[in-house]
């Protein structure tokens, strides 16, 4: 049985997958969309849209994971600003 913890654990293995190959991957396919399942890409698209439309046809949400192909630290993180001041 898969639980909601197994899915967060097989995710993570595949971003770390992706980060530990991120250098190869953009000199291949910069700008596409992987997607890795079981630390393998199982696909490779040009828009998030279609990347995700193609996977769920063969594999169940939460087993794969979609990133976009891009060079840098800023490819995977995200910062939010606020103009609420904290006192």
């Amino acid at each position: 049985m898969v639980t909601k913890n197994t899915k967060k654990k097989m995710l993570k293995k595949e971003f770390e997958y992706y980060i530990a190959n991120q250098d190869k991957f953009v000199s291949e396919y910069k700008g596409k969309f992987l997607v890795i399942k079981e630390q393998l890409i199982i696909g490779i698209y040009d828009t998030e849209i279609e990347a995700y439309n193609e996977s769920i046809k063969e594999h169940a949400l939460g087993t794969f994971l979609i990133q976009e192909c891009q060079p840098g630290e800023e490819n995977y993180t995200q910062t939010f600003r606020t103009r609420v001041i904290f006192r």
